[in-house]
């Protein structure tokens, strides 16, 4: 008796872990921010928690809409292409057939073999081999727009939430340094945890978020010491 031996690979996870980290990162970066640029325009600390607060909600509602009308055009376009592929399958099945063969020659395989092969996929699921062959559709990478929405919400409303929760804690004389540091450490953190989960440098992927987030975050606060004290 055979044992399957199934592997994982990274790509199995690109399209939930792009609308997380996205999400997460958004998150983190606009609400610490916006925060940042209020408290340095000398307002209250109530006002600053209101100002966080909404940028939260309103951030999430924005990635979600964004995201699921981004992924739901992708994936009005795959549905557009397979009903086209069924077409043409129901019209030309043998010249359908050739010409998954032709790809399957191109990548290699010997002629004969290419035939045999792309005989034996069409015949256990023709639309499916042509989709994933032809069209470069498969399971794993198809577009899930509800999914990818309510990950794109609930991720950036996780990462809002850190530099709230550390504005609420910190006292209002060291409120800026506290949020931007905390912001900061847990951008790297993010940035370093992603770029592992997609096999790559852990160190770049975190100095890469780190020095934007840092840029960000010095913009805005210079944008509110230099609006802030004018009556």
């Amino acid at each position: 008796m055979s044992i399957r031996h199934k592997e994982r690979h990274n790509t199995e996870r690109i399209s939930w872990l792009r609308a997380a980290v996205l999400g997460a990162n958004d998150g983190i970066l606009s609400t610490s921010s916006l925060v940042l640029g209020v408290a340095a325009a000398h307002a209250t600390h109530g006002s600053i928690l209101v100002a966080g607060t909404s940028g939260l909600v309103a951030g999430a509602m924005s990635m979600a809409a964004g995201e699921y009308v981004s992924v739901h055009s992708q994936a009005d376009t795959e549905k557009a292409q397979l009903d086209v592929e069924r077409t043409e399958l129901d019209a030309d099945y043998k010249g359908e057939h050739k010409e998954l063969a032709a790809i399957y020659v191109d990548r290699g395989l010997d002629p004969l073999l290419a035939e045999q092969v792309a005989g034996q996929l069409m015949q256990h699921d023709a639309i499916g081999a042509h989709a994933r062959d032809e069209l470069g559709i498969s399971e794993t990478l198809r577009a899930r727009p509800i999914q990818a929405a309510l990950t794109s919400a609930a991720s950036f409303a996780v990462g809002a939430a850190m530099p709230l929760l550390v504005t609420i804690a910190a006292p209002a004389a060291i409120l800026i340094p506290l949020v931007s540091g905390a912001s900061l450490v847990a951008l790297a953190f993010l940035g370093g945890l992603a770029a592992r989960a997609g096999g790559a440098s852990v160190r770049v992927g975190a100095l890469r978020v780190t020095f934007w987030g840092a840029m960000a975050m010095a913009l805005t606060t210079g944008i509110g010491t230099l609006f802030g004290p004018m009556k």
